[in-house]
């Protein structure tokens, strides 16, 4: 039987820091909900908006899979593997935390907000070499269909993560359906609306609602609004040991 929780996006933690609003799908900092720590391997997904030259100074992580979406302007991006980038609408990055590293990230743009989604996953293994990727798929992206923009295999389409794991972008017209079959077995999905409006699973999605599935072996999304856009994750949901 099909396990459905739905997400209002009203319901999720945040803060105002001025500099930084933030919303965040599972607990972060000091938002903490004992019944939504993760799905999942997906321990993170943070929205976040940055103002202009705005930031996160170097810190530290380990052990975590982070992959960062922008969804309007540039993020900056150094770490102590001796990257230095900028990350534009239309890429995805992924950095691999392993055994541990240091970054920063800022708004590449002095004068104009930057919206990002950053998402994290525990990986499969720990203490693995750190990696850092970034890909651009604007070149691909084409209304009415999903593009896989992640995997786990560094042979497939997008950037890879060590994890079973699989994420599709797709920005659709009003009233257009699409099948998303799950990529594995065992695999939940969590379903997050970037904009505009989705029936999905008998609910309705707004802007930043998001629905979780389980024991699914597809999913049926239909666009409600023009210019709808969604993020679907296909994540295993065995936890590592």
């Amino acid at each position: 039987m099909k396990n459905i929780h739905f997400y209002p996006a009203s319901l999720r933690g945040g803060a105002d820091h001025g500099w930084l609003k933030t919303h965040h799908s599972f607990s972060f900092a000091q938002y903490y909900n004992p019944e939504n720590i993760h799905f999942g391997t997906l321990r993170v997904l943070n929205d976040d908006y940055i103002e202009g030259g705005m930031g996160f100074g170097r810190h530290p992580h380990d052990n975590m899979e982070i992959i960062t979406i922008p969804l309007s302007g540039a993020l900056e991006h150094k770490d102590s593997m001796g990257n230095s980038s900028v990350i534009r609408t239309g890429e995805i990055q992924v950095m691999s935390a392993g055994t541990g590293i240091y970054h920063s990230e800022f708004n590449h743009l002095s004068d104009t907000p930057t919206e990002i989604l950053q998402i994290w996953l525990f990986p499969r293994e720990k203490n693995l070499k750190p990696r850092y990727d970034q890909w651009d798929y604007s070149n691909i992206f084409q209304n009415n269909q999903l593009v896989q923009i992640l995997s786990p295999n560094e042979k497939n389409q997008g950037v890879w993560i060590h994890q079973d794991a699989w994420f599709y972008l797709g920005k659709f017209d009003n009233n257009i359906s699409v099948i998303h079959p799950t990529q594995k077995e065992g695999n939940g999905l969590y379903l997050f609306v970037i904009e505009g409006s989705f029936e999905i699973e008998g609910h309705i999605l707004h802007r930043r609602d998001a629905i979780s599935i389980e024991n699914a072996e597809e999913v049926v999304i239909k666009s409600t609004q023009t210019k709808s856009m969604i993020l679907i994750m296909d994540i295993t949901m065995q936890l590592p040991k």
